[in-house]
């Protein structure tokens, strides 16, 4: 970058990655900017329905303010004037008297040129994780549980992950609560499963991890809990089916007929995969597979009793799939 194409602290761009993430960081990054300018006029405008002379008068003086915080949303829609107008405002030197544009981006391929002629100008990019990858997703637990000076043990973060991954915000709000309601550091997993009792996977994970660490008693015990709650046996049997799931990539691993990557598995399942495959079979493997089939099945057509056929099937996984008595 040249001394021309310093760049502009005036211009911040949030692009892509979790929507939940990005959301939350332009809110971050607004907040900021208007308590470091207390005087300067807030403004929200969308790059769908903003004209250049819309953004020209939002960033210029007004009867107000003699500057402004304009948040910037759906970059990736600006018109070519629109286009011209930000990137030319990029380039202008940044001072005292400068209004601040926070402009948040969808990660998209659309508009990706706007966002290389705004980088090249000066503008500051800061692209968001996606947290697809559940190592990320782990990862971004601990981030949660560091801002909160805290820590948080692996085998917790991962089930924390395994139960909301897939629902970024819930997943905050979850790590910042435990953080409040608990004093334990690091967190450990017995109080992140008794947190979230309630939640029908967590209430799985607890029934697998009891049945494949060959506790049939307190796996069964587990299961009757579980239903007696209310969680309905197809919930359940899909969170033992996916620990058989992860248990048959390792495996397969092992002999040599898929590589790691293939198995497209987090590190850390794979890891407790290998720690429970000890003394399995295909076979007994397949039994259970198969166990769980029928379970499903009669779950889903009350052709019979679901809690029984569930009963036999976890009995089974605790047996490492050796035939019952």
């Amino acid at each position: 970058m040249t001394k021309a194409q310093q760049e502009n602290p005036s211009v911040h761009l949030v692009v892509g990655g979790d929507p939940f993430l990005n959301g939350r960081r332009v809110k971050q990054l607004c907040a900021q900017a208007c308590a470091a300018h207390p005087d300067s006029e807030y403004l929200e405008m969308d790059a769908a329905d903003c004209d250049a002379y819309a953004f020209q008068e939002a960033v210029g003086p007004s009867l107000l303010s003699q500057t402004a915080v304009v948040l910037l949303d759906d970059l990736q829609a600006a018109d070519e004037a629109l286009t011209q107008v930000l990137v030319d405002f990029c380039r202008e030197p940044a001072g005292s008297e400068s209004s601040i544009v926070i402009a948040r981006h969808d990660g998209g391929n659309r508009g990706r040129r706007l966002l290389d002629q705004m980088e090249r100008a000066g503008a500051v990019i800061e692209r968001m994780p996606d947290l697809k990858k559940f190592d990320d997703k782990v990862d971004f637990v601990y981030g949660q549980f560091k801002a909160h000076q805290r820590r948080i043990q692996p085998r917790a973060a991962q089930r924390l992950v395994d139960v909301l991954g897939e629902r970024t915000p819930e997943l905050a709000a979850m790590c910042s609560q435990l953080c409040f309601d608990f004093d334990q550091d690091p967190m450990t997993l017995e109080i992140v499963n008794r947190y979230l009792t309630d939640n029908p996977a967590v209430s799985g994970f607890a029934v697998a991890d009891r049945a494949l660490a060959g506790r049939p008693a307190q796996a069964v015990v587990a299961l009757r809990s579980a239903l007696e709650q209310g969680n309905e046996p197809v919930s359940l049997i899909g969170v033992l089916a996916l620990k058989l799931r992860t248990l048959g990539k390792e495996a397969a691993i092992e002999s040599g007929a898929i590589t790691t990557a293939e198995a497209k598995a987090a590190y850390w399942q794979l890891r407790e995969a290998k720690r429970q495959l000890h003394r399995w079979t295909s076979s007994g493997l397949a039994a259970c597979i198969e166990a769980l089939a029928q379970a499903d099945e009669v779950s889903k057509t009350s052709s019979g009793d679901a809690r029984y056929a569930l009963e036999r099937a976890v009995e089974l996984i605790a047996a490492k799939g050796r035939t019952l008595a």
